[in-house]
C-alpha cells in the first residue's frame, strides 16, 4: 500500500492540483449528487456524502457549490443523471488497473477508456479479472514537515488505524472505511492538516517494475485521471523509493 504516499508527492511535484482543480471539482460535484441521490442529503445519515463533501473541503471548494450538488442529487435542483461504471484491465507489465467512473454516456466513456488503454500499450478485461485483488481502505495522506510524526502515529492507531507509514516527506494512515470518518474526524479534531482523505481501492499484493516500465504505467494513470467521467484509478504498481518523476 506504501505507493500511495508516492504517488501523491509525484502528483504534488507536478503541480496537478492546482493546475487541474477546475476539473477536480466537476468530479467532486458529480460524487456529491450521486451520493445525494443514492443516499439522501443528509450529511449525518449518508457516510458517502460525507466522504464527498470531506473532499470538497479538502480541495477548498466553495460552499454553495457543495449545497447545489446535494439540491441536485436529491432533485430539488435540476442536474444530469449520473450512472457508476467501474472498468478493470491491464497497463504494459501486467499491473492491475481499477477505473472508477460516473458518467452521463456509457458508450462515450467505454469508447473513452478503452481508447486510453490501447494507446498505452494496456488493454482492458472482463468484469472480475483483476477486482478480487482490491479492497476498500480508508487512505489519509500528510506532510510530516508540518505534522508531527509521533502525535500522528499515536492518534492514528488509537482511534482504530490499520497501520501507520512515513515516507519520502508524506505520512500516510491506512483504515478500514467503518473507521475512515473516525480517524479523519481526530485530525480535525486536534487541527492536524492532511493533504487528502479518500476511501479507495487498494491492492492487496503490489507488483514492481523497472524506472521506464514504472513511467509508462503512471503516464496511463495520469491520461485515465485526465478524462472527465474518471473518478479514481487503482493500480497495484509499487513505485519504487529512488523513483524520481523529473529524470
Amino acid at each position: 500500500m506504501s505507493g500511495h504516499s508516492k504517488w501523491a508527492t509525484i502528483r504534488h511535484k507536478k503541480g496537478a492540483a492546482d493546475a487541474k482543480r477546475g476539473k477536480i471539482f466537476t468530479k467532486i460535484i458529480k460524487e456529491i449528487i450521486v451520493s445525494a441521490r443514492l443516499g439522501g442529503g443528509d450529511i449525518e445519515s449518508n457516510p458517502r456524502l460525507r466522504a464527498a463533501v470531506l473532499k470538497a473541503r479538502g480541495s477548498n471548494m466553495p460552499k454553495d457549490n457543495i449545497e447545489r450538488g446535494i439540491k441536485k442529487g436529491t432533485g430539488d435542483l435540476e442536474g444530469a443523471n449520473y450512472t457508476e461504471l467501474m472498468y478493470e484491465g491491464y497497463a504494459s507489465g501486467g499491473v492491475a488497473i481499477m477505473v472508477e467512473t460516473l458518467t452521463d454516456n456509457k458508450n462515450r466513456t467505454a469508447a473513452d477508456i478503452r481508447s486510453i488503454f490501447n494507446k498505452a500499450g494496456g488493454s482492458l478485461g472482463e468484469s472480475g479479472c483483476v477486482s478480487y485483488m482490491f479492497k476498500k481502505k480508508g487512505i489519509i495522506i500528510l506532510n510530516s514537515e508540518t505534522s508531527s510524526e509521533e502525535e500522528i502515529f499515536e492518534l492514528a492507531l488509537e482511534h482504530g488505524a490499520e497501520d501507520v507509514k512515513a515516507e519520502d516527506g508524506s505520512i500516510e494512515i491506512i483504515t478500514a472505511p467503518d473507521d475512515f470518518e473516525t480517524v479523519v474526524q481526530a485530525l480535525d479534531t486536534t487541527g492536524i492538516p492532511y493533504e487528502s482523505a479518500e476511501v479507495e481501492l487498494v491492492a492487496d499484493t503490489t507488483m514492481t517494475l523497472d524506472h521506464e516500465g514504472t513511467r509508462k504505467v503512471l503516464r496511463l494513470i495520469e491520461n485515465l485521471e485526465d478524462n472527465d467521467d474518471v473518478q479514481t484509478v487503482s493500480s497495484n504498481l509499487e513505485i519504487p523509493e529512488d523513483f524520481d518523476v523529473d529524470e
